[in-house]
């Protein structure tokens, strides 16, 4: 059976056999039985991560339902499910999550599993939102890791490798309406010079830029409260809707011009019924210490012909600390630079280690499920935890049933 690719087309799974059950004690039966397992979410990655060299395994068919506890402030999901098809119940209940990535289109476990995350200063990834992790183990058994084991902050960010993630139990708040505002070509110099600020001036805000001499591409501005911006930083405010990539019809991109809407068709770039972002494209991001983030900039300008011509667009976010071994947001407050590439493999890998060059000085973590070129020697300096990790790996699947190529070159 062929399992296709990922949702780019930029790698073709190698797994043997997609496994479908219907319910969770088949899902359990299927996992017991195999020799190497791991779970397919919604293919957005770019790499092998979430290939196997025996089977995969989805539990989107799997009903595990909504569970919203109004008391603690949860809500339990099935991690199967995209965060898009998650939103629109968890309001319809009156609750809502502080972040929601790019795209409303990828699962949730894998978000998770990956540490992948949305934007704004105070706000941490989508996994700092976990509050316990159920996963079916090596043995076909089911297991929650809560926050305050002492294997949680591992067990989180867990890149598939600990087990198959059935639900996840998030922290949720009162659901709450955004505006989304964007301002056009604010100059480098002002962005340099007021980088915190311009950060800080709405709950989530996103720089778009293809490394122009002069001015960035766009601002966008996600407030939590009716306020225009009042202060535009020299730039121009759109007068239409636009695509976070210029030139590209903005139809599929979530509505601006200030209108008030629903934080799950807001916080995201893009629309849950279109197709998200480009396509057809490779990405990168590479997430450092904030307190570097204009000196990272002035390298990223340094080498900007290099992108020329390759890149479609980098975006520019920050985002809070957390606790989680393999997040790139560990322990530190985070700057993360997106790059968003055309589909063009051999010029992607000639350019990636001039990337990795000039932000190496800064510690930066590669995103797990996008291109990069660090080897395991590089991910050892950068992520401290990764020995921590990797004993823990060994001790709940010593047979290796999680693992895959991926994993054995990179992490264990």
């Amino acid at each position: 059976m062929t399992i296709g690719t990922t949702w780019a087309g930029t790698y073709t799974f190698g797994a043997g056999r997609l496994h479908l059950p219907s319910a969770l004690e088949q899902a359990q039966q299927i996992v017991a039985d195999a020799t190497r397992i791991r779970a397919l979410g919604s293919r957005h990655s770019f790499n092998d991560l979430a290939d196997s060299p025996g089977d995969l395994i989805s539990l989107r068919e799997v009903p595990l339902p909504l569970e919203v506890d109004a008391e603690t402030g949860t809500a339990t999901v099935n991690g199967s499910l995209t965060y898009g098809a998650v939103a629109e119940q968890l309001d319809s209940a009156g609750f809502a999550m502080p972040a929601l990535a790019s795209l409303p289109h990828i699962s949730i476990a894998g978000a998770v599993a990956t540490a992948t995350h949305g934007s704004g200063d105070a706000t941490p990834n989508l996994a700092a939102m976990v509050r316990g992790v159920e996963m079916i183990g090596a043995d076909g058994e089911l297991r929650w890791v809560e926050r305050g084991d002492d294997d949680f902050p591992g067990s989180v960010v867990g890149l598939g490798a600990l087990g198959i993630v059935t639900r996840l139990r998030l922290a949720v708040e009162p659901t709450f309406q955004v505006r989304q505002d964007v301002i056009n070509e604010v100059t480098w110099a002002t962005v340099t010079s007021r980088f915190d600020e311009i950060t800080a001036a709405a709950h989530s805000v996103s720089i778009f830029t293809r490394w122009a001499e002069d001015a960035v591409d766009q601002i966008w501005l996600k407030s939590r409260d009716d306020v225009a911006p009042t202060e535009l930083y020299g730039g121009a405010p759109a007068t239409d809707h636009q695509h976070p990539i210029l030139g590209i019809d903005a139809i599929n991109a979530t509505r601006q011009l200030g209108a008030m809407g629903p934080w799950y068709d807001r916080l995201p770039h893009f629309r849950m019924g279109f197709t998200p972002s480009n396509g057809t494209e490779i990405q990168s991001e590479y997430l450092l210490d904030r307190q570097h983030a204009v000196e990272a900039i002035e390298a990223l300008r340094g080498i900007r012909e290099q992108l020329t011509g390759i890149l479609q667009v980098c975006e520019i976010r920050t985002m809070a600390a957390d606790d989680l071994w393999l997040s790139a947001a560990y322990e530190r407050d985070t700057v993360g630079f997106h790059f968003t590439w055309e589909r063009d493999p051999a010029a992607v890998d000639a350019v990636l280690p001039a990337v990795e060059r000039v932000l190496a000085p800064f510690d930066a973590r590669p995103h797990w499920g996008k291109w990069f070129a660090m080897d395991r020697a590089g991910l050892e300096q950068v992520f401290s935890r990764i020995g921590d990790f990797r004993t823990l790996a060994a001790r709940v699947d010593p047979d290796g049933v999680f693992r895959n190529a991926y994993l054995d070159r990179l992490v264990l």
